[in-house]
């Protein structure tokens, strides 16, 4: 008896935004509500839907989509790899996933990196996931304490889920994992006052992205690395979000507080350009805290995610694309700022947050109305707008986001 072809490919896929929405529904849980759209393809920094709209993609899958979508690079790094090596599970490993590591442990500690160690996972929840394991190794009973920052997110599996400070997300699952306490975001005397020889870590993100794009103020960082060191904790840094260029350097705190070495750093999100990958990386005594059979990932590392991260890593060099963010972001955020209706615009190179004004009406009113006009953005908070594209974003888009931002402003403002 032979197998039933596959009704579905992505060349030949058919069907309405409507029809296909009808089908998530009836097939899928309902974790993320009900999808606006229905994309199909992509090119650069644009996509279409089932409908045959088009979009400038600014939000690039929350920071995922780095290069964009089927750059050539990734593209053919992935196509090589699966042919020549797909899984083989973590009883081996393979030259994508050594290089990886080593390339990791550079880019985080360019100055320590003969010290660090990667552990490899799928996600930036199972990176944090890990960080808290090497936080409880660390602390022992003697250190139950561990610190995380109001608003922040860390994700949104149990261990991660309780570093993450909003309760809509937390109280339908608790009890979640004990000793975790949230202190004020960016209060040096807050956090001066929490720690003790009893904290065995401080989780912190350089720009808290769920927040509404709010990077600590400046002298945080280096107050948190000066106070965890003095008590004997660890301090850990989510760059899930922030790393891997998105702020025109390498790691959000090379740019924000370039003094600053943490123990231990999380990646995900932007490091595989759209393929599920995860990092933790430690330095020092945080590196070997995790023993033979105290964690794991049966996915982590595989050939095909390690060489689309390898992609990523080395298309961002030989591009310069940190340069690049660097450029536009600051001209993109100035221009943006000007915009009426807008109060302020927050964060670094290419993760922006647009404050807007109680007369524009709420953030997901706004989202909504510059995807009907062709632009993807995400409103993480009622009053705030994210913006996080790919870097290879062109200054064509780039302007043409302001203008359109300013039509629609300023008609929901006469409105």
């Amino acid at each position: 008896m032979t197998s039933p072809e596959p009704d579905f490919t992505a060349a030949t896929a058919t069907g309405t935004n409507e029809s296909w929405r009808g089908r998530y529904a009836d097939a899928v849980m309902n974790t993320f509500g009900t999808p606006s759209r229905v994309l199909v393809r992509g090119r650069g920094a644009h996509v279409w839907d089932a409908d045959g709209n088009e979009y400038v993609d600014l939000l690039a899958g929350i920071a995922v989509n780095c290069l964009g979508h089927a750059h050539p690079a990734l593209v053919a790094a992935v196509t090589e790899q699966l042919g020549t090596l797909g899984h083989i599970s973590n009883l081996f490993t393979s030259p994508a996933q050594i290089t990886l590591a080593e390339n990791l442990a550079e880019l985080v500690y360019p100055e320590a990196h003969g010290d660090a160690r990667v552990f490899l996972a799928n996600s930036g929840a199972e990176a944090n996931e890990a960080a808290f394991k090497i936080a409880r190794r660390h602390g022992g009973p003697s250190r139950p304490r561990v610190l995380a920052l109001e608003e922040a997110f860390h994700g949104r599996t149990m261990g991660a889920l309780a570093l993450t400070h909003k309760a809509a997300y937390r109280e339908p699952f608790e009890p979640l994992p004990g000793g975790v306490e949230f202190i004020p975001a960016g209060d040096v005397d807050a956090l001066r006052e929490a720690m003790g020889d009893d904290v065995a870590a401080l989780f912190v993100e350089p720009i808290q992205g769920e927040a509404g794009v709010r990077p600590l103020p400046a002298g945080y960082l280096e107050a948190a690395r000066e106070l965890t060191s003095a008590a004997g904790a660890l301090l850990i840094l989510d760059e899930v979000q922030t790393g891997m260029g998105r702020t025109g350097a390498w790691m959000a705190h090379h740019l924000l507080a370039p003094g600053v070495v943490p123990d231990v750093v999380t990646l995900a999100k932007g490091l595989g350009g759209g393929m599920p990958i995860g990092a933790t990386v430690a330095v020092g005594a945080a590196a070997g805290l995790l023993g033979p059979g105290q964690h794991g990932t049966t996915f982590g590392g595989n050939p095909v995610a390690a060489a689309a991260a390898l992609a990523v890593i080395d298309t961002i060099r030989s591009q310069r694309l940190l340069e690049r963010v660097t450029e536009l972001g600051d001209r993109w955020a100035a221009e943006l700022a000007a915009v009426s209706g807008v109060t302020e615009v927050r964060g670094a190179g290419l993760l922006r947050g647009i404050g807007l004004a109680d007369a524009v009406g709420p953030a997901a009113q706004v989202a909504a109305d510059l995807e009907r006009r062709g632009f993807i953005v995400n409103p993480p908070r009622p009053d705030t707008l994210r913006l996080a594209p790919p870097l290879i974003l062109s200054d064509d888009d780039a302007d043409g986001f302001t203008v359109t931002l300013a039509d629609v402003l300023g008609g929901r403002a006469a409105a």
